[in-house]
């Protein structure tokens, strides 16, 4: 549902009067770059998760689409943290966004103004409401992922979301949840929003960044959280065929949270439900986001700081 203020070029304004005019660059050209961020309703009030790294990849996607930010990293966190307050969200997803403005048509368009925004709305479970506990549905998709000269993978560009639509559009008329992509060598790459996790004998293998994924906030989480409960992480390629022998597989993202894949091709995952060590991820996932557990890491930024004590 729509929030009551956007946070635009340095000032709030109305929902509605966030408008952009038809000659705006990124319109015609995919000259964006954006973050998804959530917050989540914990005690202590809503907490910003992660919200340092999700900026510093902002900042650098900008770099690489160069796109010249007029703002600081501490200047968008001051951003984030009220326009949540401002519109008075216990839990949110938050979107910034970094785009090439109005003025020549024209695929050079560094003459033209960047501009940012940051909107915050309620928003659910990506990929469903039962997608957390009962797991997703998933095919291989026919579209492959970028080659590594010809895209920027680990910039979070607007344009480039076209092909993760072509996979997500392909697995939905196919009946499925979401698609996974291989990438141009043929070795899995990641979901059309997610990255992803194969599980086998105990072991978790993840795809490196030289396989043309995002190297997403999230799935550092995931690691984080593996490691610290003793399982072995490979960076390898991943065979197609190793989807199919897997003990358990699930997706990571800001969007899709932790969410278990249950089959592939409709053949079963495992079982055909969330495994143990998904299920060990999720909840440490969950306890720290909730606030119902203690953040060791560091990962929550309240939005309602404590009032010191007299």
């Amino acid at each position: 549902m729509p929030s009551e203020f956007i946070w635009r070029n340095g000032q709030f304004i109305k929902w509605e009067e966030a408008t952009v005019h038809v000659t705006t660059h990124a319109l015609h050209y995919g000259s964006s770059v954006f973050e998804g961020i959530r917050a989540y309703a914990t005690p202590q009030g809503p907490a910003v998760f992660r919200m340092q790294p999700h900026t510093r990849r902002l900042i650098n996607s900008c770099k690489i689409a160069r796109l010249e930010l007029p703002y600081s990293e501490n200047d968008i966190n001051s951003a984030i943290v009220e326009t949540i307050r401002r519109n008075k969200h216990e839990a949110c997803y938050v979107r910034p966004l970094v785009y090439r403005g109005a003025g020549a048509i024209g695929l050079e368009g560094r003459k033209n103004p960047v501009e940012m925004v940051i909107f915050t709305m309620e928003w659910g479970r990506y990929l469903g409401s039962e997608a957390i506990d009962n797991g997703v549905d998933v095919q291989v998709s026919s579209w492959r992922r970028m080659a590594p000269d010809t895209f920027a993978s680990l910039a979070k560009i607007g344009g480039q979301y076209i092909n993760s639509q072509f996979v997500s559009m392909e697995a939905h008329d196919n009946g499925f949840a979401e698609g996974i992509a291989l990438d141009i060598n043929g070795y899995v790459s990641e979901g059309a929003g997610e990255n992803l996790f194969v599980i086998i004998d105990e072991v978790v293998y993840t795809p490196g960044v030289w396989q043309s994924i995002l190297s997403g906030v999230t799935r550092d989480s995931a690691l984080t959280i593996l490691r610290d409960l003793g399982y072995s992480i490979r960076y390898e390629p991943i065979a197609r065929e190793m989807l199919y022998i897997a003990d358990e597989m699930f997706f990571t993202g800001t969007a899709a949270e932790i969410t278990p894949i249950r089959s592939v091709d409709r053949q079963p995952v495992g079982a055909g439900k969330p495994g143990t060590i998904t299920k060990a991820v999720q909840e440490a996932f969950f306890a720290i986001t909730s606030g119902q557990k203690a953040d060791p890491y560091g990962w929550l930024t309240l939005v309602r700081q404590p009032e010191a004590a007299d």
